[in-house]
Formats: C-alpha cells, sequence, structure tokens
C-alpha cells in the first residue's frame, strides 16, 4: 500500500491520474451526447486559454519566488496592460489586417510599447507600495493586503478613464474563423496568440537558465540573504522581477484581450485561475506555473461539454484541489 501511494504521489503517477481526469471528462461529456468534433474544439480552445494563463501564471510564480509574496495585484495588471494597449491601438492611425489576422501593425506597435512600460509601471508601484514593507520585514498579510489595494485602485482607474462597459480592439471588425479539419474552427488571431505566448514563455526561460541576471534571480528565490552576502545586487533582481512579472501580466492582458474583450474586471476574473495554475504546478517554479496553466486551461474549458460553462472553472479548481491532496508540493515541487 506504501509503495503504491509513493508511486501515485510521483511525477510519472501525477501524470496517470491528469489524463484519467481528462478520459473522465471525455466519457461525462459523450454521455451528455457530446460529439468528438465539439470535444477536440474544447480541447484547442483551452490549449489556447493555458497559453494565455501561463504568462499571467509565470509572473506571479516569479514575484513569490523572488520577494516571498503573493500579488493578488497581478490580474488587475494585465487589465491594465490591455487598455493601455487600447490607448495606443487607438492613437496611432488605423491600417489594414495583417492578413490573415484581424489586427493591424498598431496591435504590434501597442505590444512593444506596453509590456515594458507595464514592467517600469509595477516596479514603480513596488518601490511605493511594497519596498517600505520589506524595509520593515511586515507579515505576509501586510504584503497581501498592499497589494489587494493596488488591485482595487488599478481597477478604478480604468472605471473612471475607461467606464463600466466592455470594448474591444477594434469595433466593428470582422474575426473569420478558418477550418483546420473535421469542422473544427479556429480563428488566425487565437493561433497568433498562442504563438505569441510560446515565444515569451520560451525567452523567459533562456533568460532565467542562460543569462546573468537570470541566475542571479535564481539564486535570490533560493536563499535571498545568501544572494546578498555572495554579492548579488538584490535589488537590480527585484527590478527584473517586476520588468518580466509585469511585462508577460500586460501581454496576457493584450492577448486575452483581443480574443475575448477588454472589460474592467477581466484581470480580477482571471486571478483564481492564475493562483490555482501556480499552486497546482508548485509555488515558487516557473515550469510548473506553465505546466498548471495549460491543465487548469484545458479542464476549464473541457469540463464546459457537460456542465453550465458558469460553473466549469469550479471543476478546474476541483482538480487542483484532489492533486494537491496526493501531492501538496505540487506537480512540480520537491519533497522538503
Amino acid at each position: 500500500m506504501e509503495r503504491f501511494r509513493r508511486a501515485a504521489s510521483g511525477r510519472t503517477g501525477m501524470v496517470v491520474a491528469l489524463a484519467f481526469v481528462l478520459l473522465v471528462i471525455v466519457v461525462a461529456a459523450v454521455l451528455k451526447g457530446v460529439g468528438a468534433t465539439q470535444l477536440l474544439s474544447l480541447f484547442i480552445r483551452g490549449v489556447l486559454l493555458g497559453g494565455t494563463l501561463a504568462l499571467g501564471a509565470i509572473g506571479v510564480t516569479l514575484v513569490f519566488s523572488v520577494l516571498k509574496m503573493a500579488n493578488f495585484a497581478h490580474g488587475d495588471t494585465m487589465t491594465l496592460g490591455a487598455y493601455l494597449g487600447l490607448v495606443v491601438v487607438t492613437l496611432l492611425p488605423k491600417g489594414a489586417p495583417l492578413a490573415p489576422f484581424s489586427f493591424g501593425y498598431e496591435f504590434i506597435v501597442a505590444l512593444l510599447v506596453v509590456i515594458p512600460a507595464v514592467g517600469l509601471i509595477t516596479f514603480g508601484l513596488d518601490q511605493l507600495a511594497f519596498r517600505p514593507l520589506r524595509a520593515r520585514r511586515s507579515p505576509a498579510i501586510m504584503f497581501a493586503m498592499a497589494a489587494l489595494g493596488l488591485a482595487f485602485g488599478i481597477r478604478s482607474l480604468v472605471y473612471i478613464f475607461w467606464g463600466a462597459d466592455f470594448t474591444f480592439f477594434y469595433t466593428g471588425r470582422a474575426r473569420p474563423a478558418v477550418e483546420l479539419f473535421a469542422g473544427i474552427r479556429v480563428r488566425p488571431d487565437q493561433f497568433f496568440i498562442l504563438g505569441l505566448a510560446i515565444v515569451l514563455i520560451v525567452g523567459v526561460y533562456l533568460l532565467l537558465e542562460r543569462t546573468k541576471i537570470g541566475k542571479a534571480m535564481r539564486a535570490t528565490a533560493d536563499n535571498s540573504d545568501l544572494a546578498r552576502l555572495s554579492g548579488i545586487d538584490t535589488k537590480r533582481v527585484i527590478l527584473w522581477t517586476w520588468l518580466i512579472g509585469g511585462g508577460l501580466a500586460a501581454a496576457g492582458g493584450m492577448l486575452y484581450g483581443l480574443d475575448v474583450q477588454l472589460r474592467p474586471e477581466m484581470g480580477w476574473w482571471l486571478l483564481l485561475p492564475l493562483f490555482a495554475s501556480v499552486i497546482l504546478g508548485s509555488l515558487g517554479n516557473a515550469y510548473g506555473a506553465l505546466a498548471g496553466a495549460f491543465v487548469i486551461g484545458i479542464v476549464w474549458q473541457m469540463s464546459g461539454a457537460f456542465i453550465n460553462p458558469v460553473y466549469s472553472q469550479g471543476i478546474a479548481f476541483l482538480v487542483m484541489i484532489i492533486v494537491l491532496l496526493v501531492r501538496p508540493e505540487g506537480l512540480f515541487g520537491g519533497k522538503k
């Protein structure tokens, strides 16, 4: 029995368990009368959603690993990035769509402007709200309350400047879908979203693994006091942490807004799935956050085949709870 428990709590056992959960979802959908085409379409939609969630989740876990704080303002940072992107798109002269996509050059320019801008903004907010708390060695609850305050503040500013109604980057512009196979239709914009998400994730991987600042970030995440005594400039590490985390949040917000729509609450609604992805993958592990985001995205979308989509997010959280009951350290966590 003990051998079975150890095997089930290992990574291979977790992969088998997740595959079993996916099988249960498929069986439940088939019993509900859902066809294979719709199921595969929902799976693809889950992968696309997972790519967007991964951008936000990696930022959350980087901030947690380096600064040891849960940044509850991260979802609203995604909202801020989306709306700042809307400002850039609105100010630039409208160009023709970049076929086969629905957006023009101005959206690409907005991404290039907003990603570093939001990174700098989040660093500025850190210096304003979190650095004094770090200097006083405040308890974790104080960081959480400060982050919640920033989240409410950012959302209030969005309400003030853009109103409470939803909007789009390109109002009234057609967003045609193309057929892949077997009647499955996907919009070219969604391929762009997933492709850009993969490029950004690979870029973060290379930065963390191959650069000096990446190694410094990993050393600081392991032991900040030892890193400081070793001569690592932890202030520079904090700057890069916010630049990367805030930049990924901005990209995720803009891509999510392009795929769906822009709403002041969009980031707040994504906050729980983001943290679920991070916890499922293992707190403080960027690669775990990536895996957790795709698991949450796929389960979230596919469970909508047999229950009301309003409640499908709950199924994703249920999967997270089941995984943590078997493997409390998460998918990529190591036992202490």
